[in-house]
């Protein structure tokens, strides 16, 4: 093999579009396009100023991309979702510097499907190593404690466990179609107390004189991605410091270009839906929806189980979509057709006690949650395949 030629890079922007696209794929789920990595850089969402270095690894050859890992120099651990506090609590422990670390996900998107990204025709397994191995060295060279991948792509896993990274499980919610067809189906799928329920949660929003209606690809504008921003900035705010927000009004503004034909808007209103009291976000690729932000200008009952999980499935029904992944938390999800998940994080530590330690630690922890997992979804008021558990 010709030799290949490691590089850090800062930006996305000093990667070009074309040749990232190239190894990430026309068929990627949007989180991980250039466009949107770009969109979270330039808008000043996803900057150093704010925890978020861009630190990408490349491998070149000659001027030829030939693998990229998505990598990010994090001074804290806001965003992620996967919460790591014990490990921060092990290295105080011990007398360790835990931040910085370096993370491999899309930011402050919680959806599987992180990996390294590889050209067509190249030799994955050994790639994959290569940039392991790149990482290790700037890890040691630099003092940080770990490298840590998360909501990993279950077919890239093997590759990178197979290197010497270490899995962590945790739990997600998912909703399948299986044979479902309409809303009705889905309905008839739960028992009869929680196929009430979820009736009379929806006629409490028909009943406040609300209408949902999704709005997606030529639909979406400016100023309705602006409206999107106002309602996730005001429900951030709701939190006050606990608020979660991330992401700056360009942002938004960029996916109004760029991003339109993989959103879905779904606009509560009494009348134009352009001008809704209430709003949630999705992404989605045709196979695949995500629930992402949501926010509303009244407190109206059941509103949120209306825009955030109802009719984004009522949608997802009519439009093909295979699976909804609503977003992180909310043991509320469980009662309204979601299924308890896991997903791994990958990690790498680079001090030998902290490894050993955790690395002992991570069988139990990693059984026990399954064990939890096969407890919630013994609990479901509805019909569902369990989901497969990967250990």
């Amino acid at each position: 093999m010709t030799s290949l030629t490691a590089r850090w890079h800062r930006s996305i922007n000093e990667i070009p579009e074309q040749q990232w696209n190239s190894l990430v794929g026309d068929a990627a789920i949007p989180f991980y396009r250039w466009s949107w990595l770009e969109s979270l850089e330039s808008s000043g969402s996803i900057i150093p100023e704010q925890g978020w270095q861009p630190l990408h690894l490349a491998l070149w050859r000659d001027d030829i991309l030939i693998a990229v890992a998505p990598l990010f120099l994090k001074g804290h651990s806001y965003g992620e979702f996967v919460f790591d506090q014990t490990f921060a609590r092990l290295a105080a422990d011990l007398g360790l510097r835990y931040y910085p670390k370096l993370l491999g996900m899309s930011p402050v998107s919680p959806v599987l499907g992180y990996r390294f990204h590889v050209r067509s025709g190249e030799d994955e397994a050994l790639l994959t190593r290569e940039l392991l191995r790149a990482i290790d060295r700037f890890c040691e060279q630099n003092g940080i404690l770990s490298c840590n991948f998360l909501y990993v792509d279950p077919q890239w896993r093997p590759l990178a466990e197979a290197a010497g990274c270490a899995a962590w499980l945790n739990q997600q919610s998912l909703w399948s179609r299986g044979d479902d067809q309409t809303f009705e189906d889905y309905l008839k799928g739960f028992n009869a107390n929680q196929r009430r329920n979820i009736k009379r949660e929806r006629k409490a929003v028909a009943k406040a004189g609300i209408t949902v209606t999704p709005l997606s690809g030529a639909q979406l504008d400016l100023p309705l991605l602006q409206s999107m921003h106002r309602f996730y900035e005001q429900h951030c705010a709701r939190w006050g410091p606990w608020g979660s927000k991330y992401l700056e009004e360009g942002f938004f503004e960029a996916l109004a270009r760029l991003h339109r034909d993989q959103l879905v808007l779904f606009s509560a209103h009494r009348g134009d839906p352009r001008d809704p009291v209430a709003m949630s976000m999705c992404v989605q690729d045709g196979r695949q929806l995500w629930g992402r932000y949501w926010g509303s200008h009244e407190e109206i009952d059941c509103l949120h189980f209306e825009v955030c999980y109802y009719a984004p499935i009522e949608w997802a029904l009519a439009n093909g979509i295979v699976s909804f992944d609503p977003g992180a938390g909310g043991s509320h999800k469980r009662r309204r057709g979601f299924v308890a998940c896991p997903h791994a994080s990958l990690h790498r530590w680079y001090q030998p006690q902290m490894d050993q330690l955790i690395r002992a630690w991570l069988p139990k922890v990693n059984g026990l949650m399954l064990e939890e997992i096969e407890a919630i979804n013994a609990e479901l008021p509805f019909k569902a395949e369990p989901p497969a558990l990967v250990l």
